[in-house]
């Protein structure tokens, strides 16, 4: 039974950082993607980063290029979104999520992913 457990939500100023983190268990295969997803009330959800847990190949949105910065450590199966220069419109939900795949790179379709977090809010005030 896969499980995906967020934290390190919480609100701060703009301008401010903050680090996410997500732990997943329960997977014991190294062919995955794991993406950050956010969603705003009222807003479609968004994805803001992947990376691939075989190749470290990494995936940013546009407003995540240059700001945020999706990492992991495979020993402990934890994927990290760093996450600087905040702006008030990063305020969300953000999630993770976990796919299977063999490919070398990811992406951020919502729909491929299977697996899901129950969330971390952050609040950017």
């Amino acid at each position: 039974h896969v499980q995906l457990v967020e934290s390190g939500g919480k609100t701060v100023r703009a301008g401010g950082s903050l680090r996410l983190s997500c732990q997943a268990s329960g997977y014991h295969h190294s062919a995955y993607c794991l993406a950050w997803f956010r969603q705003a009330p009222g807003k479609a959800r968004e994805g803001v980063a992947a990376i691939a847990r075989a190749t470290g190949f990494t995936y940013y949105s546009d407003s995540a290029k240059g700001r945020f910065t999706v990492s992991q450590v495979n020993a402990v199966s934890t994927v990290y979104l760093q996450m600087n220069s905040l702006k008030p419109e990063d305020t969300a939900m953000y999630y993770c999520a976990l796919k299977f795949s063999w490919l070398p790179n990811c992406d951020t379709q919502a729909s491929l992913y299977n697996t899901w977090g129950q969330g971390t809010q952050v609040t950017v005030s």
